[in-house]
């Protein structure tokens, strides 16, 4: 006969680990996609809960208590620092993508995305696109369950603390965002200011010059002609965004190791 008081403590070794897994789940880039039906998640999440769980120490918080409660939000609260670290690098390409977008007059030309839920800019579209087949590519969704199981070991299944470090590690991980969107929209934005120029300069010499007909066509194509340039060079960017993003997740975890210790 089953015994529904031994429930907590039988399921509570494979709960501690979901919950982390869960936690990746709802916030890392391709497996949070709508697009992938939630039984199918939740079932790769139970599937390596229970290959990692016979590996981990035991927990003796009980599972139905205040203490139960809050082990699982420090759970969550890690599963979800990993994949919004990752989602960064698709932050990167969209902002550079609606920077791009911008300059070439394509702001208007946005369309809903029944995946991922706001309107996009189509140049932002695009190289989120290319910059998804590139994490696959490179096996970068593969590098980050690993370094979610990991962090297992990293951060054993304990009480978590609130650090500061690790805000501000995150902090700075949010900041490399800007800077690299900006890199990769750079030879775009330097390229259409120049041709910008050029037609401003050629509007003051000959006033008959109509900038408003051939301005729309010209800023257009010479977008065009910059990402063109630029996508030969997505997927060294991309290694390196993903290479950068994985240190400054080890620092996160690091500081969270640093605030659980004290």
């Amino acid at each position: 006969m089953l015994d529904l008081t031994a429930l907590p403590s039988a399921i509570g070794p494979h709960f501690w680990p979901l919950a982390r897994l869960l936690g990746l789940f709802v916030s890392a880039p391709l497996l949070s996609e709508k697009i992938i039906a939630k039984k199918v998640k939740i079932g790769l999440a139970v599937l390596i809960t229970l290959l990692i769980a016979p590996g981990l120490e035991p927990v003796a918080t009980p599972l139905v208590s205040v203490a139960g409660l809050w082990l699982i939000m420090a759970q969550l609260l890690i599963g979800v620092i990993v994949g919004l670290t990752l989602q960064l690098a698709f932050s990167t390409v969209r902002f550079a993508g609606e920077v791009i977008g911008l300059q070439m007059g394509l702001s208007f030309a946005t369309f809903f995305d029944p995946f991922s839920g706001p309107n996009s800019p189509i140049i932002a579209r695009l190289l989120n696109l290319l910059l998804l087949l590139l994490f696959l590519s490179l096996d970068a969704h593969l590098v980050m369950i690993d370094a979610l199981v990991d962090s297992f070991q990293l951060l054993p299944i304990a009480p978590l603390p609130l650090n500061g470090e690790s805000f501000l590690a995150l902090a700075r991980a949010v900041g490399l965002l800007f800077s690299c969107g900006l890199m990769l929209a750079l030879p775009a934005m330097t390229l259409l200011l120049l041709l910008n120029i050029t037609l401003g300069v050629l509007n003051r010499l000959t006033p008959q010059f109509s900038v408003f007909v051939i301005g729309f066509p010209l800023t257009l194509g010479g977008g065009l002609l910059a990402l063109m340039l630029v996508m030969p060079l997505l997927a060294t960017f991309a290694e390196g965004l993903f290479t950068t993003l994985f240190q400054h997740l080890s620092a996160i975890l690091t500081t969270m190791v640093g605030g659980q210790q004290a």
